[in-house]
This record gives C-alpha cells, structure tokens and sequence, in this order.
C-alpha cells in the first residue's frame, strides 16, 4: 500500500458504525481476518456429555409421558366412513381454521408462503438496528400510522368475517395503545413502551397462532362449526 492511500483497519460490532467492511487487496498481501477467539474447551467432553444427559431426561420424561397418558388414536382408517369433521394434526390447525375463513390459495398458499419469506427476508433488512421503542421519535405521526394500519388490516378481516384472528388483533392492539397512554409510574406499561415494533410483530403473530390453533383444536365440531369443549 503506497503512502497515498492510507487506510485504517479495526474490528467493531456497531452495526451503525461499521455496517460493512471492505477489504483492500495488492499484489503482496492476501486477505487475513484475525481477532480475539476467546476461551475454548474441546466438544468432548464438555459438549458431547451436556448433549447426552439432555437426550437421555428426554427420553426418561417421553417414556413417562407414554406410560401416563394414552396417545389420541383412533380407530383403524376406514376409506368408507370420514370423520366429520376430518380434523389436521394440530401444528396445520391453524392453516386450517384459516380455511375456514378464506379461499384455499389465500390460507393454504398465499399466507404461508409470505409468513416464510417474512421470515428469510427481514434478518437482511435493516430495521431499526438502533432497537428504538415503538413509540420513540415522532409520536403523534407513529399513532396515526398505526391507527390507519391497524383499520385497513381490521378491514380485511372484517370482509372475510374472520373473528378468530379479529380478536387476539384486538387484545394486541388493546396493549399498544395501552403503552402508547401509560404514564411513567405504571411499571408494566413502562415495560411495553421499550418494546420495538418487532417485539411487538412477534406477539401478534404467536398471539393468533396460538388462537388459531386452540380454536381448531377444542371448539370446532361436525362441519366445522363452533362447539363448545364441554358439551
């Protein structure tokens, strides 16, 4: 490197600071990353004894399980009698409640395949690398913006009548304007108004999964329709 061009090099985790790193290569020099590796300890036995204590209380508490409780079997698949209603194993309850409130490609394809790709995409993004609260920088302007995004999105469920992802919406929304009024000596309210707009994404996400799939699994009778569990 010639005394022209003189470049600094360092190492930080400050995602806003050093956001990218870029390496300058001559015709003497190969490119070498080497930082601090901290303390090791070898795999075995240190990791490959947690692991098999852990599998083995799994195995003990599975075991357990099984002598305890009875698995929900049936009885053998007859091609001529359909259970009605014909009910999915719990972890695609969900999509199929949602089924029941919208066409198939839109539940079986559309919304799964965008929740992935949600998934793949927003880690590359950056979002708020700053953690700041939902509710942090323009206050008023915040509010309105997710009033107008909380109605469209009650809208469109609205239009599909689709009550069961309306109400954990609702309770979710409930706690946003909750942390968006609380005053600074309500310990809880304080502790949702640091909450990111991720954090809070998340909860609403879990939070219907979860009615979904509870829905679909203890008040849905004969032909879909809504049943209660103790009747």
């Amino acid at each position: 490197m010639n005394d022209k061009n003189k470049f600094e090099a360092g190492f930080g985790s400050d995602a806003l600071k050093n956001p990218q790193r870029v390496v300058f290569l001559t015709a003497r020099t190969s490119a070498k990353v080497k930082g601090d590796p901290g303390p090791r300890v070898m795999s075995f036995p240190h990791l490959i004894l947690r692991e098999f204590v852990a599998f083995e209380i799994l195995t003990i508490l599975l075991v357990l399980a099984a002598l305890l409780w009875d698995a929900p079997l049936e009885q053998l698949a007859n091609p001529l009698l359909t259970p009605n209603p014909a009910k999915a194993p719990w972890y695609f309850l969900g999509l199929q409640e949602l089924l029941h409130y919208f066409p198939p490609l839109v539940a079986g394809i559309v919304i799964p395949t965008l929740v992935v790709l949600a998934l793949i995409v927003i880690p590359y993004s950056h979002v708020n690398i700053k953690g700041e609260a939902l509710w942090a920088g323009n206050l008023k302007r915040r509010f309105w913006v997710f009033c107008a995004a909380l109605f469209l999105l009650l809208l469109l469920l609205g239009a599909f009548e689709a009550w069961t992802v309306i109400v954990p919406t609702l309770v979710v929304s409930g706690f946003i304007v909750i942390s968006r009024f609380c005053g600074p000596e309500h310990r809880f309210g304080q502790f949702l108004r640091g909450r990111p707009i991720s954090w809070w994404v998340m909860t609403w996400f879990i939070a219907v999964a979860v009615t979904l799939t509870v829905v679909g699994t203890y008040f849905r009778g004969p032909g879909w329709s809504w049943v209660w569990p103790w009747r």
